[in-house]
């Protein structure tokens, strides 16, 4: 625990030693315990990302949220290792309150006490990037989506730590010298090191503006305003700046805290299913989906509804796209392999046609093993085992095709720490095909159906 006066995010000197020391002592500890290459495989690949996240959780804050954005990136890593980096612990010792008030004043020009009523000095929540605090609205506010938030509204202030901006810029230097040296070796340069991590250097860049965040959050609540069963906490913009993001304050259970008492209290079977088709309605319908969906994520609220946290990261589809991941669903649900190849490729899935048999069976294997299992589907384990296969085959992932699937798993996930026996492909399958038949149905598509069966019909009449 960080001495009460000091903070946790200042830059430290000679950092870049022990950052190195830190990678040759990682890198010796993967190649004695890969038994020097000897190891192959799922087992090489398992143990390299244990490696790599122990690497990320003792390097601090940036290398944290780094592994945090490698584990949405399943055409990159291996399967094994996003899987492992979502165990990332984003916990840090709590800055003093002090210093977070310090902060406020310079972002929103006021003490908190004036601008909030109760504000309280006892944080909510200290992560690696940002730290969470409760008070209450002095002023009413009216959101962008819903009714008057009145005076004395209970909100949340999530409030960027102080110093941390320095300290992930130099960090990000040190990270650019070692990707700049692993370009140079032949089999690590296929993953573009120094290109990666200007992607990832972005994104980190966008997700420590929280304006972005909120802009994410109000479309969120705007989209799904008429859901009963879905609630975003709205954005107060009157006290949210880069570095400051002012919510409304949602009572309720993580789901990662949820027991069994509190899923007495609630239809849990219903909201399960409700939460995955809110997904799904993002991905096929909206074209945006939340793509860091865990479960410290969400809340399950008293009154049965499922809140949605923290939009840093967000996955997008075009309608080319969405049409096609209805199929791949669809194939996926029904059992049908066949469809779901057909129609990844649509996706950019490029499978050589000398590996399409043995691709074709491998997948019939795992749907026939995972998802037709009883008595539930296993969807991580077919995820698992399909983006293994990719990786064995030597098979490109599409961008945003991994973190689709890797998505998929983590609605599983989401969906069964509500109700434990949720079966997520036979969820999926009324809303699933319901869509394809909405598809099928427009104008454009059934005279495309209707012209494409006239000229076949010709076909065999005339031949």
């Amino acid at each position: 625990m960080a001495s009460p006066n000091a903070c946790p995010t200042e830059p430290q000197p000679g950092r870049g030693w022990r950052i190195a020391r830190a990678v040759i002592g990682s890198l010796l500890v993967t190649i004695w315990k890969c038994r020097f290459g000897l190891l192959r495989g799922r087992r090489r690949r398992t143990i390299i990302a244990k490696q790599m996240r122990l690497f990320c959780e003792r390097m601090g804050p940036t290398f944290a949220k780094l592994g945090q954005l490698a584990s949405v990136r399943p055409d990159v890593f291996s399967p094994e290792t996003v899987f492992e980096l979502e165990r990332l612990q984003d916990r840090m010792p709590p800055v003093p309150d002090d210093a977070i008030q310090k902060a406020i004043v310079v972002e929103l020009g006021a003490e908190p006490d004036r601008l909030f009523a109760d504000f309280e000095d006892e944080p909510l929540a200290a992560a690696s990037v940002a730290q969470v605090h409760r008070a209450r609205l002095r002023k009413d506010y009216l959101p962008v989506t819903g009714e008057v938030l009145p005076a004395g509204t209970e909100v949340a202030i999530k409030v960027l730590r102080p110093g941390i901006e320095p300290q992930i810029a130099a960090d990000l230097a040190i990270a650019r010298r070692w990707a700049r040296r692993m370009a140079r070796f032949k089999r690590l340069a296929r993953w573009r090191p120094v290109e990666l991590l200007d992607e990832f250097s972005a994104m980190l860049d966008r997700e420590l503006d929280f304006r972005n965040e909120g802009r994410v959050a109000d479309g969120f609540t705007r989209d799904f305003a008429d859901d009963e069963q879905v609630i975003v906490p709205r954005v107060i913009w009157r006290h949210t700046t880069r570095r400051v993001l002012v919510t409304e304050y949602v009572e309720g259970w993580r789901l990662n805290d949820l027991g069994a008492a509190e899923r007495a209290g609630i239809d849990a079977r219903a909201l399960a299913t409700h939460g995955a088709n809110v997904f799904m309605h993002q991905v096929l319908v909206l074209g945006y989906y939340h793509a860091d969906m865990h479960p410290a994520n969400l809340f399950v609220t008293p009154d049965g509804r499922i809140c949605f946290l923290d939009f840093g990261i967000v996955g997008t589809t075009t309608s080319a796209q969405r049409e096609a991941i209805a199929q791949v669903l669809v194939g996926l649900v029904y059992g049908d392999a066949d469809r779901a190849l057909r129609y990844s490729r649509e996706l950019g899935l490029e499978i050589p046609d000398e590996q399409v048999a043995k691709v074709r069976k491998r997948v019939e294997e795992l749907v026939r093993n995972h998802l037709l299992a009883e008595p539930q589907a296993d969807v991580r384990g077919f995820a698992l085992g399909f983006l293994s296969m990719l990786a064995d085959f030597r098979i490109t992932i599409p961008t945003g095709y991994g973190l689709l699937i890797k998505s998929l798993v983590t609605v599983e996930g989401v969906a069964r720490a509500i109700y434990p026996d949720l079966d997520l492909m036979q969820a999926a399958r009324p809303f699933t095909t319901r869509l394809i038949a909405e598809q099928l149905l427009q104008p454009d598509r059934l005279r495309h159906r209707l012209a494409a069966a006239r000229n076949a019909a010709l076909e065999v009449l005339l031949s």
